[in-house]
This record gives C-alpha cells, sequence and structure tokens, in this order.
C-alpha cells in the first residue's frame, strides 16, 4: 500500500485519470513527463479501453491500472476512475498530452475558490501554437460550419473547455454527476461544464501553466468517430442543459 505523507500533512490528494486506446507509446511519454517535472504527488488510475500488451511503465509514482473487457466511451470511462482511489482532486487527463512542468499547483489553487467548477491549464500544439482549447457556448449552425471546414478554430471564449486536461474537485465532479455516460467520445466536456454553468460555477484559467496538445481530430478522418460526433452533437443541442444556458444567455440583463 502507498501512503500519500502529503496527504496526511492536510495537502489535497490529486488522482489523474488517463484512458488507452492502444496508445501505450503515448502514455509512456506521459509517464515519463509525469515523473520528471511533477513535484505534486499524484496517483494515476490508468484504464486500458481495449486489449493491448503495455511496456513496463515502471512509474515512481502509484498507478492502479484497469483493464476493460468491453470497450467504453469516455465519460464511463473517467466516471468509472474517479470511484477507485479516494481523492480531493480529480484529474481528466489524455494520453496525448505532454508536459513541461508541474501543472498542478496552479490548478489546485484555481480551485480553492469556491465559485470555480474546473481548472485548466493553457494549451499550445506541438509547434507552440495556441489552440482553441477555450470556447464560447457552440451553436448548432457553428458545430456544423466547424465539422465541415475540417476542425477549423472554433470561436474562442471562457465558457467551456476542451477535455484533454480537466482538474475538478472531487466533490464538485460527483455533485454535477461527473460526465454524462450517454456521450461516447464528443460533447462530454461541454455538457458537463453546461451542467457547472448551471450550478453557479465557471471555469478558470491557470495562466500559469502550459501544457502541449496536438488535436488529433479523428472525427475528420475516420466514418466511425463522425458517426460519434454527430450523435453527441444532436445529443447535446436537444439537452435540457444546453436549452437552459441558451435561455439564460438570451435573456436581457
Amino acid at each position: 500500500m502507498v501512503v500519500n505523507e502529503d496527504a496526511a500533512c492536510g495537502a489535497p490528494r490529486v488522482v489523474v485519470s488517463v484512458v488507452s486506446h492502444g496508445q501505450g507509446a503515448l502514455i509512456a511519454d506521459l509517464f515519463s513527463d509525469i515523473a520528471a517535472v511533477c513535484r505534486t504527488p499524484v496517483h494515476v488510475v490508468l484504464t486500458v479501453n481495449k486489449p493491448e500488451a503495455l511496456a513496463d511503465l515502471a512509474p515512481s509514482f502509484p498507478v492502479t491500472i484497469v483493464r476493460n473487457t468491453v470497450a467504453r466511451g469516455f465519460a464511463a470511462n473517467h466516471n468509472a476512475a474517479v470511484k477507485i482511489v479516494p481523492s480531493d482532486i480529480f484529474c481528466v487527463v489524455n494520453p496525448d498530452v505532454r508536459l513541461k512542468s508541474d501543472p498542478f499547483p496552479s490548478l489546485v489553487a484555481q480551485l480553492s475558490d469556491p465559485d470555480v467548477g474546473v481548472a485548466v491549464p493553457l494549451v499550445v500544439g506541438g509547434a507552440g501554437d495556441e489552440q482553441d482549447s477555450l470556447r464560447s457556448w457552440p451553436t448548432p449552425l457553428g458545430a456544423l460550419r466547424r465539422l465541415i471546414a475540417g476542425g477549423r478554430p472554433a470561436d474562442r471564449g471562457g465558457d467551456w473547455a476542451a477535455g484533454m486536461f480537466m482538474a475538478f474537485r472531487t466533490a464538485t465532479f460527483r455533485a454535477v454527476g461527473g460526465f454524462d455516460p450517454g456521450y461516447h467520445l464528443y460533447y462530454e466536456d461541454c455538457d458537463l461544464c453546461c451542467r457547472l454553468s448551471l450550478a453557479g460555477l465557471r471555469v478558470a484559467v491557470a495562466t500559469d501553466t502550459v501544457i502541449i496538445h496536438d488535436a488529433q481530430r479523428t472525427s475528420h478522418r475516420r466514418p466511425r468517430y463522425l458517426l460519434w460526433h454527430v450523435r453527441s452533437a444532436l445529443r447535446f443541442f436537444r439537452s435540457a442543459a444546453y436549452r437552459r444556458v441558451r435561455a439564460r444567455r438570451a435573456r436581457p440583463l
């Protein structure tokens, strides 16, 4: 059993949830980054979503590995992960994220504000270009244009944050019901931010911490992912949470 001495001293327990879809090489890189740059004690829950032989990761931090017998969606995997290891801070991290510095102190500091529902870092691509990870609430027409245009940047805003790296107070994540497992891969992040907003909570950006993420845009290359994208969009734009957020935005001040 691993004892987290910092948790015993009052520091928040940080759990990082990562899901691998045959991405063992990316997982190995991410684990190397965590070991190299993170001074914050973290416990990683690694969900292996389809059969794969992982390399000898030999991490210097505690890792719990879950191997699914049946592949599950983004939402279902992370909702399951939050129940496995006790935590105060729950972080959802994509396998293709790379770290150059420890992002967790800044994210935890943002979450000390009770008005913050989710904290995120700044996100850049491999060439250092800023990614459109912070966005305005989508509209059906805007989503259609974005899909047809091959993933051109959405309108940047602060309404919601893309899900490649999201940090929550675990109690808040549970209080709003976590991710909606009705979404298989897309729009889970936007939907959750909608529900956080309706609960009076906001997205906070830790502007002093940067992660690297090269968007894969898989739905623009593979028909199955495109179908998931379209189904998720339809579910989101029909949802009660989205209608309530849009209605609230339309009210005059």
